[in-house]
């Protein structure tokens, strides 16, 4: 009896751990706005080139390539980017979209909606 409910509290924090790993530690709220068209082609604070249909992101203080997990909160779509630019510098924003990215969850009309973000692995 004692092994059995050994091994059931095992598997359950093995199951908890695995699902935590999944996300990082970053998790934050804020609002959203994407990149001008202007900006396509030119160099981002990382050195690559932005391109509007590629999935990335500007963020403040994220290293580099860091995988995030982007949701629209008025219609709860998502999509995964990665950091490869700094900003966005408009007070009151944490994160700067792709074209492609906006596109995915649905903010081209609004232009700024409200997100949550996560690091993923």
């Amino acid at each position: 009896m004692n092994r059995t409910w050994l091994l059931c509290s095992i598997a359950i924090v093995y199951c908890c751990c695995a699902s935590a790993m999944q996300h990082g530690g970053y998790v934050a709220y804020g609002m959203a706005s994407y990149y001008s068209d202007n900006f396509h082609g030119r160099a981002t604070a990382s050195g690559e080139t932005y391109d509007r249909y590629a999935f990335t992101c500007a963020h403040r203080t994220l290293p580099f390539g860091t995988r995030l997990v982007v949701t629209n909160l008025a219609n709860r779509k998502s999509v995964f980017v990665r950091v490869n630019d700094r900003g966005p510098f408009v007070k009151g924003r944490i994160i700067d979209l792709s074209y492609a990215a906006a596109e995915e969850i649905g903010m081209i009309g609004a232009g700024v909606v409200k997100v949550k973000v996560e690091e993923t692995r």
